[in-house]
């Protein structure tokens, strides 16, 4: 990546919400994915809320690690966190029956819909007309499929819009890294269901690499995304 999209020399371009309004409900998955996007949004004078809505991740105490990192990096910056239910017993009966499907395929669209369609009924009851989410920035992700989840949640209000902005560009992902180092973030070694930390230590096994070990890795100690 060329130097000057560094994190400490990247001058960040102005955003512009498709919609013209600078409120935004921003839906979170986790710290290190909304760091880049959190510091791109404030450079930009939107007016950001974040929205904690992630029932999939598997266990609970790995769930409150994620929440309070991501917490933790709003509170420093002064964004609003809202603090959305666990609910996951409501995520196992959506995702019923698709068990043993691949990473990003059709479980992953059905916990998508289910977060975003959360997110978006939030913000159609506290008026924000614009919704979004950090899930795009990571590169294990499509974001084609997140996109079209968050276009058909958000279909489902009037007036209402999912920004499809691409936060991976002009070094984006890299970025992303570089903070979460900086910040020394949680480093979760999985994307956060039973069934991906299931398939992921089914991975490691099979390729003679240690199980994930939950709770102990920060990228502050070189970790890597």
């Amino acid at each position: 990546m060329s130097h000057s999209l560094k994190l400490d020399n990247y001058e960040r371009p102005v955003l512009h919400p498709p919609t013209g309004d600078r409120r935004l409900l921003l839906h979170s998955c986790c710290a290190p994915c909304a760091g880049e996007i959190i510091e791109a949004l404030l450079a930009s004078n939107i007016l950001l809320t974040v929205f904690f809505y992630n029932p999939n991740i598997h266990p609970h105490a790995e769930y409150e690690i994620r929440k309070r990192e991501n917490r933790r990096f709003c509170e420093q910056r002064n964004v609003p966190v809202i603090d959305a239910d666990y609910d996951l017993d409501n995520w196992f009966v959506r995702v019923r029956g698709l068990e043993n499907e691949p990473e990003r395929g059709r479980r992953c669209t059905a916990c998508f819909n289910m977060r975003f369609e959360r997110t978006a009924l939030y913000a159609a009851e506290n008026d924000f007309s614009l919704i979004s989410s950090t899930l795009g920035i990571s590169r294990w992700k499509d974001m084609a499929q997140i996109n079209g989840c968050g276009e058909r949640a958000a279909a489902r209000w009037e007036g209402m819009h999912y920004w499809t902005f691409n936060w991976r560009k002009h070094g984006g992902s890299q970025r992303m890294i570089e903070l979460a180092k900086r910040e020394n973030f949680y480093q979760q070694e999985y994307c956060g269901c039973v069934y991906s930390l299931r398939d992921t230590n089914s991975w490691r096994r099979q390729n003679n690499r240690p199980r994930v070990e939950r709770g102990v890795k920060f990228y502050g100690y070189g970790g890597l995304l």
